[in-house]
């Protein structure tokens, strides 16, 4: 396996924070998902908690000149009706929005998936599955949506489609996980899918598997779909133990112009750190190697995803670093690729606290490779996390 060669920051990129949340108002924070970007440049995010019921918040952030942002409340959940605890990314389609909640609903734990839509005047919200998810959705050429919704036929995770129809959408499982004791194709599929340009779905689960090793420790597999417009589940490859792999990989893929696919895992690697991972296509089947292993957490330590730019470069989020948050508080990443195969790592921003701490999900990154995330605590005073900015 190929390790990532660590650098310190070698550039002194810009870190700004754009709004910092606080307790006690109308758009208290929990920022775990991450941001969705229009094309005018604003930014779009989900809150665990505030609004104007208490239990979550869709919002969004404009420039406003001479550096200034500007926040504005788009939706205060309702627990019981519309679902509560937004934890995914939310997708944007021209003027529409769509999300999930992990809480709440008419399931009570269940969640829900919407649709939001812009009007004259402000937003409507919609309910388009009565079950929702802990990662976002996407969205395929004829607009049907597909995620990890619901618990599936054996309550441990599906695949999920949602089909607009013309008495509104339809919710059909493409794949119910663990239907054989021991889950060995996984189980808990928490961090969305992604589709290639063949429209087939990549995703990971958290748990299950079957290891040569070890089981249990997740896997990443395949939706494939098949000319008859049937879909196969496909398992690309199955974490094994501590030091030999990584494990439990709760974050989603990205994939690059070759159809490699990469990721990132949560803990195992060599001091059970995490690692982040590529998996390359072959003759005989994929074959998996490590782009980076995380060997000092005060680089950082349990991943969470990452993103190409559009130079090929990977950016990502972790947890370590520094700052008195029992263990660090974060950090940013990148990580360079080189000759040979060989991948260098440097930090871009340890948080500290005051600027934002504990950033759980990846960033987003411009056309002018400007960084955008989120973190779920910190910022300083009453603050309950921050929205951020890195420029190059």
């Amino acid at each position: 396996m190929i390790f990532g060669l660590f650098s310190g920051a070698s550039a002194s990129p810009k870190f700004k924070v754009l709004h910092r949340f606080y307790a006690g108002n109308n758009n208290n924070g929990g920022l775990w998902g991450g941001l969705a970007m229009d094309a005018k440049g604003n930014l779009y995010g989900t809150t665990w908690g505030g609004g104007s019921k208490g239990w979550g918040t869709v919002f969004e952030l404009k420039p406003s000149g001479g550096g200034q942002w500007t926040i504005k409340v788009l939706h205060s959940f309702d627990p019981l009706i519309e679902g509560d605890a937004p934890l995914g990314t939310l997708l944007l389609d021209g003027s529409e929005i769509y999300g999930t909640t992990s809480d709440g609903g008419p399931h009570a734990a269940g969640g829900t998936t919407f649709e939001m839509k812009r009007k004259s005047g402000g937003w409507t919200f919609e309910l388009i599955s009565d079950y929702g998810s802990h990662a976002g959705v996407v969205l395929d050429q004829a607009g049907n949506l597909y995620g990890n919704i619901g618990p599936g036929e054996f309550n441990e995770g599906a695949v999920t489609e949602l089909v607009r129809g013309s008495n509104g959408w339809t919710q059909s499982y493409l794949y119910s996980f663990c239907p054989k004791a021991g889950c060995p194709d996984g189980s808990l599929p928490s961090s969305g899918v992604v589709f290639d340009s063949a429209g087939n779905l990549y995703g990971t689960t958290e748990y299950g598997g079957s290891g040569v090793y070890s089981r249990n420790f997740g896997t990443v597999y395949e939706m494939r779909h098949k000319p008859d417009g049937t879909w196969e589940h496909v398992t690309l490859h199955n974490f094994q133990a501590f030091r030999t792999d990584g494990v439990r990989p709760l974050a989603g893929l990205v994939l690059d112009k070759a159809g490699n696919l990469y990721g990132s895992t949560s803990g195992g690697g060599n001091i059970d750190c995490g690692t982040v991972f590529k998996l390359t296509p072959g003759a005989k089947g994929w074959k998996e190697s490590w782009v980076h292993v995380f060997l000092d957490p005060a680089t950082g330590c349990g991943p969470s995803g990452v993103t190409f730019d559009l130079a090929g470069n990977l950016y990502g989020t972790a947890g370590g670093g520094t700052g008195d948050c029992g263990g660090g508080c974060g950090v940013v990443f990148k990580l360079t690729p080189g000759a040979g195969g060989k991948w260098k790592y440097s930090v871009l921003h340890r948080f500290i606290d005051s600027d934002g701490a504990i950033p759980d999900s990846g960033v987003i990154v411009d056309s002018k490779r400007n960084l955008y995330g989120t973190t779920v605590l910190g910022g300083g005073g009453h603050s309950v996390g921050v929205v951020f900015e890195i420029t190059p």
